[in-house]
């Protein structure tokens, strides 16, 4: 990422998963089918997806520099176009922080019924979302969270924590049963400095420890295809046996991947995080090292809008006891696997 080049820079609160996502907001989703821009939806099972009172729904992110951000934008219109009664109101999307505070400024002045906002910078977007929650105007959080819990109305988003125990958890399992002893792990982070990948980080290391495993090697990268293919080559040129490596991103899996294809290497297994479509393709194939990738789904931009509708219109979730929205929901980190990658290809994303 760089400030405005990683595509989920700056995150304070992780995120996480995949299959709790428009469904697990109103478990009563429209018909449509399924496509790799958004979600299925789940067959109705109330009244919460009937057209309500109409509300206009202002929509603000980072500029769609990664498969990962292109997707968040691809699903939340292809979400908000299934309910007749959302008028969706996106702005211009920038990595500019001015500019996307003028965005949301002028999102306020419109008066929508609800803003949902994933911000480049949670802090530097702070002072906008409080002003759109002064002037009575509910702000779903996406993603990277702001500071001040007074700024909006709820948070949806993923688990970075969480990502590094799935992923921990596969690899140790997977050298556990094969009988592997002081395994030699390496793992390609994003960019070391910010709380995200420090999150993934500690997960990954607090899950190998319970079998008895440590991270032999890490090092990071930039979130993108070049950086990825660096980091990948001279790790591979200074470990000439590897047990296990962990990606934490599938955008820059892509050049990770074409390491070690070039490198001729396949005596390891490898996991990869997010969940793009590529990835499961590798998965897939059966003859990749990439044998899993754990969820950090771009869905969430999807449950996102489904949120700021329910909150504009009054209602709560429907599969919920209370009466109103939660203040925050952190979707689960999933493990696909060859196993399971079917059911999960509808929600990937293009890298």
């Amino acid at each position: 990422m760089s400030d405005n080049v990683a595509r989920r820079g700056f995150l304070i609160g992780g995120l996480g998963g995949a299959a709790l996502l428009a469904a697990g907001c109103t478990s009563n989703e429209p018909a449509a089918s399924p496509t790799s821009a958004a979600p299925a939806p789940a067959p109705a099972a109330s009244g919460n997806d009937q057209p309500g009172t109409k509300v206009t729904i202002g929509f603000s992110a980072p500029a769609a520099d990664h498969g990962w951000i292109a997707a968040i934008a691809k699903n939340a219109e292809a979400t908000a176009k299934q309910y007749a009664d959302i008028d969706f109101k996106p702005v211009e999307p920038t990595n500019d922080i001015n500019q996307q505070i003028s965005a949301v400024e002028s999102l306020i002045a419109a008066k929508v019924n609800a803003l949902v906002i994933l911000p480049n910078d949670g802090q530097q977007l702070n002072q906008v979302a409080l002003q759109a929650t002064a002037a009575g105007i509910p702000v779903v959080n996406l993603d990277r969270i702001f500071p001040d819990k007074l700024a909006y109305r709820s948070w949806i988003g993923g688990d970075n924590y969480g990502m590094g125990v799935a992923a921990g958890h596969f690899i140790g399992k997977q050298l556990k049963d094969k009988g592997v002893s002081n395994p030699v792990i390496v793992e390609i982070q994003g960019i070391a400095t910010l709380p995200l990948t420090q999150d993934r980080s500690k997960g990954f290391a607090d899950a190998l420890k319970s079998y008895g495993f440590s991270v032999t090697a890490k090092q990071d990268a930039q979130f993108t295809v070049e950086t990825g293919n660096e980091v990948a080559t001279s790790l591979l040129q200074a470990h000439k046996k590897i047990d296990a490596l962990w990606n934490h991103d599938d955008d820059q899996g892509v050049g990770v991947l074409a390491a070690i294809k070039e490198a001729s290497r396949n005596e390891f297994i490898m996991v990869g995080g997010a969940g793009s479509l590529n990835a499961m393709r590798e998965i897939q194939s059966g003859s990749s090292v990439l044998q899993a990738t754990v969820t950090y789904s771009p869905t969430m931009a999807s449950s996102a809008i489904k949120l700021a509708r329910l909150i504009a219109q009054g209602k709560g979730m429907s599969d919920l006891v209370e009466n109103q929205v939660p203040q925050s929901i952190t979707l689960a980190s999933e493990t696909i696997t060859k196993e399971n990658v079917e059911k999960y290809l509808a929600l990937g994303f293009e890298s």
